[in-house]
């Protein structure tokens, strides 16, 4: 039996990653919260791998809780994982993110530097080189960098989404390309790698990328709506996109190309 400790009992990645494995026997999986210090005297040695899923994220960004950022997502995920090495663990898996390369729109390619202009972004990245440093043949670091992950419950710009396919009379008809994952894939995704532990930096996402107003439309129908698509709605989008960040991320084009898989820093 492999077993596996999840960090952030409140996670949403977390917490459907533990329900997506509850029904196979041939893992036990624990969740574990990190907002008080008890973590640090929990027995990590019975754990195969540390699944860490908690941080910061979606929350409005202000000078207040700019340390917040940095304390949990970078200095919490160096502890843990100094302490999953220290305990024994085999193998680290860490949730950071696509905004490490601080990219609206884009195409990302190996070649791609990452350059967060956001502190999610930066305290993800700098969480990033604290850790890889520990990669060793007997303590294995993963680093997964997911697009907006979707899928019923999950937070952030895909309820957006959700919000306007349950009142919008109409969709646009415009074309773009997003990297998008959803949640059942990357428990997939993330089961593959615990079978097959490696180091490196990860790239999940779907096999098609996907079109905000296909989305649109397909959510839609889910709530029982049919959103008929025109391309009368195209100058709107448009001066959207020109006009807001937001119409950016959501309407412009931002994809992983040719990406599986890197060798840590």
């Amino acid at each position: 039996m492999r077993s596996i400790l999840v960090t952030g009992s409140s996670s949403y990645i977390g917490t459907a990653f533990a329900r997506y494995m509850a029904p196979l026997s041939d893992y036990r999986v624990d969740r574990i919260s990190l907002r008080s210090a008890a973590w640090r005297d929990a027995d990590f040695s019975q754990y195969d791998v540390v699944l860490h899923a908690a941080g910061i994220a979606h929350i409005r960004e202000t000078a207040e809780n700019a340390p917040l950022y940095y304390e949990v997502n970078r200095d919490l995920t160096a502890d843990v994982a100094r302490k999953a090495k220290e305990s024994g663990v085999k193998h680290f898996i860490f949730l950071s993110s696509m905004s490490v390369y601080g990219l609206v729109e884009g195409t990302i390619t190996a070649a791609t530097r990452p350059a967060p202009n956001t502190n999610y972004g930066k305290s993800k990245l700098q969480a990033e080189e604290l850790i890889a440093p520990l990669c060793s043949g007997q303590f294995a670091v993963s680093i997964l960098r997911p697009p907006m992950v979707y899928g019923p419950g999950c937070r952030g710009n895909y309820q957006s989404l959700v919000k306007l396919a349950k009142i919008a009379p109409l969709c646009p008809d415009y074309e773009n390309r997003r990297s998008m994952v959803s949640i059942d894939t990357l428990c997939a995704y993330l089961k593959a790698l615990i079978d097959n532990p490696r180091s490196g930096i990860f790239f999940p996402q779907e096999l098609a990328y996907c079109c905000t107003s296909r989305m649109i439309c397909d959510i839609a129908a889910q709530n029982g709506r049919h959103l008929r698509r025109t391309r009368l709605l195209k100058p709107a989008v448009l001066l959207f996109k020109a006009t807001a960040t937001r119409g950016k991320k959501a309407f412009g084009n931002l994809i992983y190309q040719d990406l599986t898989e890197l060798p840590l820093p």
